[in-house]
């Protein structure tokens, strides 16, 4: 007799086979790396668009916040005796006029600006300090001051210096302006105190150039073709990205930012460098491809060695049964009767068996309805916390991945209580009522349902309102405010607005019961008179959770608490659940805290 192969597939076969797991098993860690990457880098890239904005806007603060002052010093000035006196005196006097400059020069030393001037409306210096004359570029800053309003010009001069003007009329009293006060800022003392910044930051005028920057090399280029080389713009995950060459010292690639400043007629733009962000994305997407390609590995020596050990195990069977194959012949009526025996024990022990299986289907068949329904919210919630803690895990945060698994160990106990609830609810046995919070009962449902409603899209309307005591057991007044929140996002899945509000009005008086309510603006309820009745639901047959048992769970365990709980379509559309529970007397010290 010659032995049997233990497959009937050839060797050349399984190489085949086992090198098509192989590959499928490297481009899945492929796969994984690159989602890794991307999902990484977008966080990344949020980041960084996040802290780039915040850079921008603080150091536009900063560039208003210096130009402010001078502002205020030319609208000051146009006011004081002094200057007034020379403005509006046809012919001033020398020693006013002298008092005027030393005014002038004393402020200017004190603020550090450039220059102060007070001039004509036809453009005659009266008084000045710093410089003599009023230059060019401020010519347009005159021009609108002596129309009445306060003049704004930035410039560069002959010598190359970057200038802002600000002009600040003089008003003759009840008539127009005589004067004006120009304030001269040099922009390049300004930014001489900024901090160094990694990131370029610049403001460009409305023609597109660079006048301000803490980049020198950036410092009045621009124009209709902006102010560096850019060699690509990419739209990538909502954010800009540039490829330029404009020097060393300006980052490329590089996020851009931009935020407009109309108080001082510039635009400041950002931009920051995206190499960190890729090499953090990198980083993260390697070591994700390590993991998956060490767990690949793993389970392909496994399952390698898993079939070898078959396939000796095989063969030694196979000249096991060869060799007693004489044996049997010589004992052919023996191994009859033992067949029998193993034959009737075997059927002994698979009518057992049926007994047995029986059994558990019997008993599942009176438990898996109430318990399916009630645990498959906490279920969700260690699942979601689970997912949550390896990721947390994969990005190197061992303390949130603790958190969530102290979450899971909360929340199997608390799926604990629910059985005992379940247990005792099904046997009428009586359960402990006493003082529950019930703002905190509604919000340990809503993080448990949170996950549910934030898939389906759901606005919720919740204003808790303080501590508010009355008299229940925590675990299943939780359990009925989750059933009616499970059920009202079901009910607004489909409606045009989804959404939910939850109130919670105490007790206005001690005889009166404090009333929380749920509201949708689902379709509504089709027939109001049996939405508590056993069974009865309005779901489809074979939804999730639809086997119509929440509601009528819920009245009984609100009833066993001494309250009440209807339901009703209100008039606006949708549906309202209100739960009446007895109201306790507001605690203090030790009681409020727990």
């Amino acid at each position: 007799m010659t032995d049997t192969p233990p497959f009937p597939e050839s060797d050349t076969a399984a190489l085949r086979q086992r090198l098509f797991w192989a590959l499928g098993g490297l481009w899945g860690v492929v796969a994984l790396g690159v989602l890794v990457f991307f999902l990484s880098l977008r966080a990344e890239m949020d980041q960084a668009a996040e802290r780039g904005a915040s850079d921008l806007e603080l150091a536009s603060d900063r560039l208003t916040t210096g130009l402010q002052r001078y502002r205020e010093l030319a609208v000051f000035l146009s006011d004081h005796p002094t200057v007034l006196t020379v403005a509006l005196e046809a012919d001033p006097g020398a020693q006013a006029t002298g008092a005027t400059s030393d005014l002038l020069q004393s402020m200017a030393d004190k603020t550090g600006a450039h220059s102060l001037m007070l001039v004509a409306g036809d453009g005659r210096v009266l008084a000045s300090a710093g410089e003599a004359r009023l230059p060019t570029g401020a010519q347009l800053a005159l021009s609108r001051a002596m129309d009445g309003a306060l003049g704004v010009a930035h410039f560069v001069d002959l010598e190359g210096r970057r200038r802002y003007v600000f002009a600040a009329p003089v008003f003759e009293p009840n008539g127009p302006a005589q004067a004006a006060v120009v304030v001269n800022v040099d922009i390049g003392l300004l930014e001489w105190g900024w901090p160094t910044e990694a990131s370029a930051i610049y403001f460009t005028d409305s023609y597109g150039v660079v006048f301000i920057s803490n980049r020198s090399e950036l410092v009045l280029r621009g124009g209709s073709s902006g102010p560096m080389p850019v060699t690509a713009r990419h739209r990538v995950m909502g954010h800009e990205i540039w490829r330029h060459e404009a020097g060393p010292y300006i980052p490329s690639p590089a996020l851009h930012v931009t935020q407009p400043l109309p108080v001082i007629g510039l635009e400041g733009e950002l931009l920051r460098d995206l190499r960190p962000v890729l090499s953090v994305a990198a980083l993260q997407a390697g070591m994700a491809s390590a993991l998956g390609l060490v767990f690949a590995a793993f389970v392909f020596f496994a399952t390698e060695r898993r079939r070898t050990l078959a396939e000796a195990n095989a063969r030694l069977e196979a000249r096991v049964a060869a060799r007693t194959e004489a044996l049997e012949l010589a004992n052919r009526d023996l191994q009859h009767e033992v067949r029998e025996r193993q034959e009737a024990e075997a059927r002994l022990k698979r009518a057992q068996a049926d007994l047995v299986q029986a059994g558990k289907l019997s008993a599942l068949g009176e438990m898996s309805a109430g318990i399916s329904h009630e645990l498959n919210q906490p279920l969700m919630a260690i699942r979601s916390f689970a997912e949550n803690a390896q990721a947390f895990l994969e990005r190197g945060k061992p303390e949130k991945a603790a958190e969530n698994l102290g979450r899971i160990s909360e929340l199997a106990r608390r799926m604990g209580r629910i059985i005992k609830n379940l247990r005792a609810f099904a046997r009428q046995e009586p359960e402990t009522i006493t003082d529950v919070e019930l703002t905190a009962v509604v919000e340990a449902a809503l993080e448990m349902t949170q996950a549910k409603m934030s898939n389906a899209g759901v606005t919720l309307v919740w204003s808790p309102a303080g501590q508010v005591w009355v008299r229940g057991g925590e675990v299943r007044l939780q359990q009925v405010v989750m059933n009616l929140l499970s059920n009202a996002v079901d009910a607004v899945k489909d409606a045009p607005e989804k959404r939910i509000e939850i109130a919670l009005l105490p007790a206005s008086a001690p005889d009166m019961p404090t009333r929380f309510t749920i509201s949708d603006t689902g379709p509504g309820i089709s027939e109001p008179e049996k939405i508590f009745d056993p069974f009865y639901t309005t779901k489809e047959v074979g939804a999730s959770e639809g086997m119509g048992l929440g509601l009528s769970i819920s009245y009984g365990l609100v009833q066993s608490f001494g309250g009440r709980i209807r339901g009703e379509n209100r008039a606006e559309g949708g549906a309202q659940f209100t739960i009446e529970l007895q109201p306790v007397a507001k605690k203090e010290g030790a009681n409020a805290a727990n």
